[in-house]
C-alpha cells in the first residue's frame, strides 16, 4: 500500500528555507528547543551541491535535528527517512537517521530501536546520504522495527563524533517505500508488517488481528519464523504459511476463510499437532461444519484425544463432518495398549457398576473388562476414584460377588471417550490405514446420529469403532470397509471385533466385512442390518467358525435382510443381563428377522451352524423369529443349520412361539428345518396308533407342539384291504424328546399320510 494515496498524507517535511522552528534539537516534542535563532546553524541560500539548505557547526557530541511534525506509524507501511549531507570545515564526523517515538497519548514509547546505521563524514565536499527504513514489521531491511506501540514519530539526523565540523545538510526526506517490501497489486498482507514479531516468544496474536482487518478481501501471509499465539483468535481472511505457529494447548486458532487440514498441518508444522488444532476449532462453535482433509494422508504420532485437545468440550450437538483423507498411526509407545488388574465387587441390583475397585487409578476409561461373568464388549464408561466405583457400559451375567478382573485400555486413532456427549458427528470418505498399531474411533459415552460413511477401517490393531456408552443410538454406518489385521491367524486365534453397540436403532448397511473375530456386537434393538458382506473363514480344513453377529439382548426387533453370510454365524444370546435367568416378568428371546439372506460355508466341521441361540439363563424361550427366503450353501456337508449352545442353559422348548422358518433353500445340509414342517409317515401294518419317528427337522430341535393340516397321500385302508373314511385325532409331544406326533384312530387301519407339524404354538 502507499499512505500518500490511501490515506492522503503529506510526508514529507518542509524544506529548511521554510524557517527552522519545525526543527528540534531535542527528541522533536513540543518542549525541545527549535533550532530557530540558533547561534550555530543558519541557512546558506545557495550551496553548488544543495541549493538552500542547513549549515551547522557541531558543538556536542550528539546533534539532534527533528522534525517536530507527527509522522504517522500505520501498520503495513514502511518509511524511508534519508538526507545527504557534507563535511564544509572541521574534522571528520558520523551522521545515522534516528527518530524519537510516540504512542497514542504522546508517550514516549520505550525499549525500541530509534536510530538506523551510521555513515562516515570524511572527505571535504563529498556528499554522503544517511538512510534508514522504519515500520511496524520486523522484516528483512528495515532497520527501526517498532511495532505496534508507536502511533507516529518524530525523525530526522544524528551528527557523531568529534566537535568543530561544519557540515552542510539537504533537507531531510521522508517516503513511503512499502512498494519495495509487497508490491502494490498483490492481494495479501503480512504479518510481519503489522507488528509480529516471530520470534516463539512474543504474542503476536494482535499484529495477526491487525493483518486480519487490514486484509479486507485480500488474504494474509505469515512469512518464516516462529510466531506465538496466547489466546484464542478466529481469522477471518484466507492464510497462507511459512513460518509456523505455536500455542498453548488450550489456545483455539480457527481459520475461517482456510479451513482445511493441510493449512493446519503448515500453521503448526506437524501433521499431528495440526489434526489436533484443527479438530479443536472444528468444535469450537467455528461456522464450519465439515472439515476437509483435502485428499491428505495424515501420520499420526500418538492418539487424537478429544478432550486433551478440546478440553473446554464436553458435549456437542451440531452436525459436524470429518472427511476426504487417509490417517496412518506412525509406530511408537503412543499407541501400546493399557493393561490394569483389579479386584471389585458386583451386585446386580446396581447392574452396570463395579465398587470397591482397588487400584482404581490405574484403569483407564474405555478400557474393556475381562473376567468371570462378564459378556463381550463391556468396558469402562466412566469412574469416580473417591467412591471407587466404575460405570460399566453393560450389566455382568456372573451374578453378586467380589472376584478379579483385567482391564484393557486400547489405543484409537479418534478417542472421544473424555467427551461427554456428540451427537451427529460424521466421517465421510476417511480411510483409518491403521496397520496393526492402532484401532480406529472410541464414541463417547452419550450421543447419538453418528455416522461413518464410504470409510475405510483397514487393519485395526483390536477394535474398528467401539462404543462405551450410548453414543451409537442411531448409529449409520454405510458402504464402509472393515478389513481385519488377523486375516492371516486362524478363525479361532482371531480378537478383532469391527463394530459393537450398546443402544438401539443402528444401521448398518452395505458394508463389507474381511476376517474379524466378529463383526459385530450388538446390545439393543431396532437395528437394521442390511446388503452386507461379512466373511470369516480361513484355509483350515474342517475349521472351526464363529460368530459375524452376535446380539447380546433377548428381544431385540432387529431385522437381518439382504446380507452375504460367509463362514461365519449369528449367534443370539442374553449375555448382558445381570438377572439372565428368565424371571416370567420380561420378554424372552424374540423379534429377530432373518430374511433374504445367502449364507455360504467351506471347509468346516459338520456341527457347524450359521444360528445359533446361546442362553445365559435358564427358563427362556423363544416366541418371535422369522428366518424366510435365505439361502443356506456348504460347500462340505453339514448337519442342520441352527443349533442351542446349552453350556450354560437349556432353552423352554414347551412355551415356544411364533417361529417361521419358511421359504429358505438348503444345499450341502442334511436335515432340512422349517416350521411348519412337512412330515410324511407310511403306516405297511393295519395300527390303531401311528406313531411318527423322532422329527428332527423342527428348528432347534424343538418338540413337535401342535400338527397344522393332516393329509393321506394314499387310500386309508383297514387289514381286509377295505377303503375307510375317518380322521384321526392327534396326539404331540410323544416320546422320550417329545419330538413325535401320533395319530389315532377308531380302529386298525394303514396307509400313507403328511402333515405339517409345529415346534411352537403361534399364538
Amino acid at each position: 500500500m502507499s499512505i500518500a494515496i490511501t490515506n492522503n498524507i503529506l510526508l514529507m517535511p518542509p524544506a529548511f528555507s521554510a524557517g527552522l522552528d519545525t526543527w528540534s534539537s531535542g527528541n522533536g516534542t513540543e518542549t525541545d528547543p527549535s533550532w530557530d535563532r540558533a547561534r550555530n546553524a543558519g541557512i546558506v541560500p545557495d550551496d553548488r551541491d544543495f541549493g538552500t539548505c542547513l549549515e551547522i557547526l557541531k558543538e556536542q557530541s550528539r546533534t539532534r535535528i527533528r522534525y517536530r511534525g507527527d509522522t504517522p506509524m500505520i501498520p503495513g507501511v514502511y518509511l524511508r527517512v534519508s538526507a545527504r549531507i557534507k563535511l564544509v570545515a572541521g574534522p571528520a564526523c558520523s551522521v545515522r537517521v534516528a527518530g524519537w517515538a510516540r504512542d497514542a497519548s504522546r508517550k514516549h514509547v520505550s525499549g525500541l530501536n530509534e536510530a538506523g546505521p551510521s555513515v562516515a563524514v570524511e572527505k571535504y565536499g563529498e556528499v554522503v546520504e544517511a538512510s534508514a527504513i522504519v515500520g511496524v514489521g520486523s522484516r528483512q531491511g528495515v532497520d527501526m522495527a517498532w511495532g505496534t506501540r508507536p502511533a507516529f514519530g518524530h525523525f530526522g539526523i544524528d551528527l557523531l563524533g568529534a566537535n568543530g565540523s561544519v557540515l552542510r545538510i539537504e533537507s531531510i526526506r521522508i517516503e513511503d517505500v512499502t512498494p519495495a517490501f509487497v508490491p502494490a497489486l498483490i492481494d495479501w498482507v503480512d504479518v510481519l508488517d503489522f507488528g509480529a514479531r516471530g520470534d516463539g516468544v512474543t504474542n503476536d496474536r494482535n499484529a495477526f488481528i491487525a493483518a486480519d482487518r487490514a486484509a479486507k478481501g485480500g488474504r494474509i501471509l505469515v512469512p518464516e519464523g516462529r510466531y506465538h499465539i496466547d489466546g484464542d483468535i478466529s481469522i477471518n481472511s484466507p492464510i497462507r504459511f511459512r513460518g509456523t505457529l505455536t500455542t498453548p494447548a488450550s489456545t483455539r486458532v480457527s481459520f475461517m476463510k482456510s479451513f482445511d487440514f493441510p493449512t493446519y498441518a503448515d500453521a503448526f508444522g506437524d501433521e499431528t499437532l495440526g489434526l489436533k488444532k484443527a479438530l479443536q476449532a472444528l468444535f469450537g462453535y467455528t461456522d464450519h461444519v465439515r472439515l476437509n482433509l483435502c485428499g491428505r494422508r495424515v501420520e499420526l504420532t500418538e492418539p487424537l484425544v478429544i478432550h486433551e485437545l478440546a478440553p473446554r468440550l464436553q458435549a456437542y450437538s451440531n452436525r459436524r463432518v470429518i472427511a476426504n483423507g487417509s490417517i496412518m498411526p506412525v509406530p511408537g509407545p503412543a499407541w501400546e495398549t493399557g493393561k490394569a488388574s483389579s479386584t471389585a465387587s458386583y451386585d446386580p441390583a446396581d447392574p452396570t457398576a463395579l465398587t470397591n475397585v482397588r487400584n482404581i487409578a490405574a484403569i483407564e476409561v474405555g478400557s474393556r473388562v475381562i473376567g468371570t461373568g462378564v459378556g463381550r464388549e463391556v468396558f469402562v464408561k466412566s469412574r469416580d476414584l473417591g467412591r471407587s466405583r466404575l460405570e460399566l457400559s453393560q450389566p455382568l451375567y456372573g451374578g453378586a460377588g467380589t472376584r478379579s478382573y483385567d482391564f484393557e485400555r486400547y489405543r484409537y486413532v479418534f478417542d472421544f471417550s473424555g467427551v461427554a456427549q456428540v451427537d451427529r458427528l460424521n466421517f465421510t470418505d476417511i480411510e483409518f490405514y491403521c496397520k496393526g498399531e492402532a484401532s480406529a474411533i472410541m464414541l463417547p459415552p452419550k450421543g447419538e446420529l453418528i455416522a461413518i460413511r464410504d470409510c475405510h477401517i483397514t487393519g485395526p490393531k483390536d477394535r474398528g469403532i467401539t462404543s462405551i456408552g450410548r453414543a451409537c443410538q442411531g448409529m449409520l454406518v454405510d458402504r464402509c470397509e472393515f478389513i481385519s489385521s488377523e486375516t492371516s491367524l486362524p478363525a479361532q486365534d482371531r480378537k478383532s471385533v469391527a463394530i459393537n453397540v450398546n443402544a438401539n436403532d443402528t444401521k448398518i448397511r452395505n458394508n463389507r466385512f474381511v476376517r474379524f473375530g466378529h463383526f459385530m456386537v450388538a446390545h439393543g434393538g431396532g437395528h437394521i442390518i442390511s446388503g452386507n458382506h461379512w466373511f470369516q473363514g480361513d484355509k483350515a480344513e474342517s475349521g472351526v467358525r464363529f460368530a459375524g453377529l452376535v446380539l447380546t439382548q433377548n428381544n431385540v426387533q432387529v431385522t437381518v435382510t439382504g446380507n452375504y453370510i460367509d463362514n461365519a454365524s449369528i449367534e443370539w444370546t442374553n449375555e448382558h443381563s445381570a438377572y439372565p435367568d428368565f424371571t416370567g416378568n420380561e420378554f424372552s428371546f424374540g423379534g429377530l428377522t432373518i430374511t433374504g439372506n445367502t449364507f455360504l460355508a467351506s471347509h468346516v466341521a459338520p456341527w457347524f451352524t450359521w444360528l445359533t441361540m446361546k442362553p445365559y439363563g435358564s427358563g427362556h424361550t423363544i416366541h418371535g423369529l422369522t428366518v424366510t427366503n435365505n439361502v443356506f450353501k456348504s460347500f462340505d456337508k453339514i448337519d442342520r443349520i441352527e443349533r442351542v449352545d446349552n453350556s450354560i442353559a437349556d432353552l423352554d422348548y414347551g412355551r415356544m412361539r411364533n417361529l417361521s422358518f419358511v421359504g429358505n433353500t438348503f444345499n450341502g445340509v442334511e436335515t432340512y428345518v422349517a416350521n411348519p414342517l412337512l412330515v410324511t409317515h407310511i403306516q405297511n401294518s393295519a395300527s390303531r396308533r401311528w406313531t411318527f419317528p423322532a422329527i428332527e427337522g423342527l428348528p432347534f430341535k424343538g418338540r413337535a407342539k401342535s400338527v397344522k393340516s393332516i393329509v393321506m397321500e394314499s387310500g386309508l385302508t383297514d387289514s381286509a384291504g377295505l377303503q375307510v373314511a375317518e380322521m384321526p385325532w392327534v396326539q404331540t409331544e410323544i416320546g422320550t424328546g417329545k419330538r413325535q406326533i401320533r395319530l389315532n384312530w377308531s380302529k386298525s387301519l394303514k396307509g400313507r399320510v403328511s402333515i405339517y407339524a409345529r415346534m411352537d404354538r403361534p399364538h
